[in-house]
């Protein structure tokens, strides 16, 4: 199966041009401002409609704050995608598990304190495949430009007890790459730089 990641398009994803494979995977910040989040996300989904891939996933990120407000997901309404929060989705028998959660964010869609965090993270399932997650976990691909580690740490003491092929996430743009620790495949697919602009190829996984 090609899985295929990106993260942190910011209603760039045109830029990315087509792909194709068997699931496509978005981490996070679909949108680009304040005020322009629900055409960006139409764009996106219409975006999606286009690629090539038996399924396409996505979680919400810290910009997308149309995505938070519940009262708002059925004006959104995904046509082309399969949009996940704290949620399972089983495919040829590999289980994915989505979730859009941030830490130290406050005033940001989809942050939570460390309690709340704590909660939400308990859910992912033992024997989850691959996690799908904006924020990744602390010390792993989590580093700002200023060399500060922006991850998780509930979810890094989380991934302690669960070990997924792949987990997947965005958010710390200056962080993107890969990186393998105790069996775990990391993917910090963000698309853009600090200034937004699209310079990463998407990730690929083949599992």
């Amino acid at each position: 199966m090609r899985i295929v990641v990106i993260s942190d398009t910011h209603g760039k994803h045109e830029e990315l041009g087509n792909l194709y494979g068997d699931v496509l995977i978005h981490c996070g910040d679909m949108c680009k401002a304040f005020g322009q989040e629900l055409q960006n996300i139409l764009d996106l989904d219409n975006w999606f409609s286009r690629q090539k891939f038996h399924r396409i996933l996505c979680v919400g990120g810290n910009h997308d704050f149309l995505l938070e407000d519940t009262k708002n997901q059925e004006k959104i309404n995904f046509q082309n995608a399969i949009y996940l929060q704290d949620e399972p989705y089983e495919y040829k028998g590999i289980l994915f598990y989505g979730s859009p959660w941030v830490p130290e964010l406050s005033g940001w869609a989809f942050y939570l304190d460390s309690e709340n965090l704590h909660a939400k993270w308990s859910l992912i399932p033992d024997h989850v495949d691959v996690l799908i997650t904006h924020t990744p976990p602390r010390g792993i691909l989590d580093r700002n430009t200023a060399g500060k580690s922006c991850g998780c740490p509930n979810l890094r003491n989380r991934l302690n007890q669960v070990r997924p092929v792949l987990h997947c996430f965005g958010h710390i743009h200056a962080s993107a790459g890969t990186e393998i620790v105790d069996g775990v495949t990391f993917y910090n697919a963000s698309t853009v730089n600090r200034r937004y602009q699209i310079v990463r190829e998407p990730l690929v996984f083949d599992l």
